[in-house]
């Protein structure tokens, strides 16, 4: 095997068209970013259909464009990366197929990876010191998982959402709000003018010892508090509803997670994932870090969102253990990150 191993690497599993160059699976070459958030936005969420349509439209360009910007060629690669699930089987099938045919002219290795794996493997690109162990909460627009890290490529998972996702939950009470989609960030900034305090939302910590969480109820109170005000004629606060809500979320999450790090005895609790840009899941995770003598790592905004960067650099870890994937892996949409 070469000093320098160089992965292609693409992202298609929702409403990102990434391609990425990674190097060895931690110095990221490019990490080029198609999103779709403007065609989405107007029907105030993904549409699979249109998903798909639109990374067959930009695939290739991203492709072009990951290898120009480095000003490699497809003969300096010695890989090919592509997630597989979990995600919209039709958006996957576009990236996966296109990895395929890569992989198969040019007579390179073919590596399929898990999009869960490769939002916790995007620690490895910021913080270079990071190893496992360790204990990472990735929460999303789709997942809220607690995994134990075990190792590269050896994860459990002890901790899942029951219900909504905390990244869907964001969305479905900012489309409540009328802010739009997508709702985190527009949550996020609109909390900031809002009292969190105001309204004490509920808090769903579930049986005692338990890493799993739910939403459904503190979306449905939130909702319930909306159409009561609304049936009294009285006055609402969209950014003391948004900075409530935001903090019970923030809340459970937080707890939770330094919670299962200090029960796994790890150093770091790692947070990954779209949420994990959230500002004040953040700023409590810090507090509560400190306070229980655990570092809180997390990446980049850039990196917190779909990208190809990351799946590249879970990629180069498989590939280092002789991991291969078949040309007859097909897209798996609730692939299980165990």
């Amino acid at each position: 095997m070469r000093d320098e191993v160089l992965i292609l690497a693409i992202e298609t599993s929702c409403d990102e068209t990434s391609a990425a160059i990674v190097k060895n699976g931690r110095k990221v070459l490019s990490n080029i970013i198609s999103s779709q958030i403007d065609t989405h936005r107007k029907f105030g969420g993904v549409v699979p259909e249109v998903a798909s349509r639109k990374h067959l439209e930009n695939i290739n360009i991203v492709i072009d464009e990951a290898l120009s910007e480095p000003g490699i060629s497809l003969k300096d690669i010695d890989a090919v990366a592509v997630t597989y699930g979990p995600g919209l089987v039709g958006a996957l099938l576009i990236g996966l197929s296109t990895a395929k045919a890569i992989a198969y002219s040019s007579k390179l290795p073919f590596i399929g990876v898990n999009h869960i794996e490769g939002h916790i493997s995007a620690n490895y690109i910021e913080h270079k010191e990071l190893e496992p162990p360790f204990v990472c909460l990735v929460a999303s627009g789709g997942h809220s998982h607690i995994v134990n890290v075990v190792g590269y490529n050896i994860y459990k998972v002890i901790g899942r959402t029951r219900d909504d996702a905390a990244g869907e939950a964001f969305d479905k009470i900012a489309r409540a709000l009328g802010l739009g989609y997508p709702g985190g960030p527009l949550i996020d900034k609109l909390a900031v003018s809002g009292n969190r305090e105001a309204i004490d939302f509920p808090r769903a910590f579930l049986e005692e010892g338990s890493y799993d969480f739910s939403f459904s109820g503190l979306k449905s109170a939130v909702l319930n508090y909306l159409n009561s005000r609304k049936m009294k004629n009285e006055e609402i606060s969209p950014a003391d509803i948004a900075a409530s809500f935001q903090e019970a979320v923030a809340d459970v999450l937080s707890i939770k997670l330094i919670k299962a790090a200090l029960d796994k005895k790890s150093k770091y609790a790692v947070l990954a994932g779209g949420v994990a840009s959230n500002s004040r899941l953040r700023e409590l995770l810090r507090q509560r870090g400190e306070q229980a003598g655990i570092e809180v790592l997390y990446p980049s905004p850039l990196l917190c969102t779909d990208n190809a960067a990351m799946i590249g650099c879970a990629a180069y870890y498989r590939y280092i253990c002789g991991i291969r994937s078949d040309f007859t892996l097909n897209a798996m949409p609730n692939l299980s990150l165990e």
